[in-house]
């Protein structure tokens, strides 16, 4: 059973989408057997994955044709039905049904949306892989599920994770505590992966044996990193020294999976990102893929898309503005 939350940002779009006396309301869930109601300010479908992300693309529907018309009529719901059944499943089929692996709370896991699916492959094709993309497309969670099916398929022996330990207005040496303290909020986000996917006793026995090691990005430093999955997280805050240093401790046996969001960097302004240069430099070269995720490919709270959306437009307009 999944549920999801969808914000009501106007009540008479509300009004509109549940008709009169809830006529569109029952066709909804009759021909999509999603649960839905409406409480506190928000839509909350609930029911199998796809009910729910058919009821999702009823409700989005449904909201555009409010925009463009101002008034819904059951005409429109049962189209808007007939749309949203043929687009889930024309984005399933595209994305496949291959589950990659079941977590310990029962969770399946496979690619969501074409764009992960194309990552996956992406992973299991070349020995480097570079996704970028906003928030929420799944770039970290899904490199480490691929990390655990070959650390489980014995195809590599440990798994790597490392962040550079930069934020926006910090510094590591005037943060309390030691420097395993200072640098573990900066790490913890790879942590919080491995343990949905691993569970938390599982994940802990690893770290102790060694065989999954987290550390920042600086501890790489010097080392040849043979027969490893290793996992770059928020590599739009390396430098392009320290992305280059990365990139060179690739061993034999090894896979590296490089991912991030160069529309949030934090380094000091005037420091040029080493993911926007490994972008620009290593294009074409064989055995490295570059996989672009974008709002579409997002699989967090519906608003996180939306809010992409609106920045992905500002960020065109300044583009054009420039040119």
């Amino acid at each position: 059973m999944e549920e999801i939350r969808i914000p009501v940002e106007d009540q008479r779009v509300a009004m509109e989408i549940l008709g009169r006396f809830d006529e569109h309301l029952k066709a909804i869930e009759r021909a999509t057997g999603v649960q839905l109601l409406l409480r506190g300010g928000e839509f909350i479908l609930r029911g199998e994955p796809r009910q729910v992300r058919e009821g999702k693309e009823v409700l989005q529907r449904l909201r555009e044709t409010y925009r463009v018309q101002g008034v819904i009529t059951l005409h429109e719901v049962n189209q808007a039905i007939r749309a949203a059944k043929g687009s889930v499943r024309e984005r399933e089929a595209e994305a496949g049904d291959e589950i990659l692996l079941t977590t310990p709370r029962g969770k399946q896991v496979r690619p969501k949306t074409p764009g992960q699916k194309n990552y996956v492959d992406a992973i299991k094709r070349y020995d480097i892989t570079f996704a970028i993309g906003p928030a929420g497309t799944g770039k970290t969670y899904l490199a480490v599920v691929m990390a655990v099916v070959w650390l489980r398929q014995r195809r590599i022996s440990r798994i790597i994770l490392t962040r550079p330990a930069v934020e926006a207005g910090e510094r590591l040496g005037f943060l309390p505590g030691s420097l395993e303290e200072k640098v573990d909020p900066y790490l913890r986000p790879l942590y919080d992966s491995l343990y949905d996917v691993l569970g938390v006793e599982n994940t802990e026995r690893y770290l102790e044996k060694r065989i999954i090691e987290i550390a920042p990005l600086a501890y790489m430093r010097g080392r040849t990193l043979e027969d490893a999955f290793i996992i770059l997280d928020e590599a739009q805050n390396t430098t392009p020294e320290q992305m280059k240093m990365f990139l060179t401790r690739l061993g034999f046996g090894s896979r590296a999976v490089i991912t991030g969001d160069i529309t949030q960097i934090d380094l000091p302004r005037g420091q040029e990102s080493g993911l926007v240069v490994a972008q620009r430099i290593l294009h074409g070269i064989e055995g490295i893929a570059f996989q672009f995720l974008t709002g579409e490919d997002t699989i967090r709270h519906p608003l996180v898309m939306e809010i992409i959306r609106a920045y992905e437009r500002v960020e065109a307009e300044e583009a054009k503005t420039k040119e």
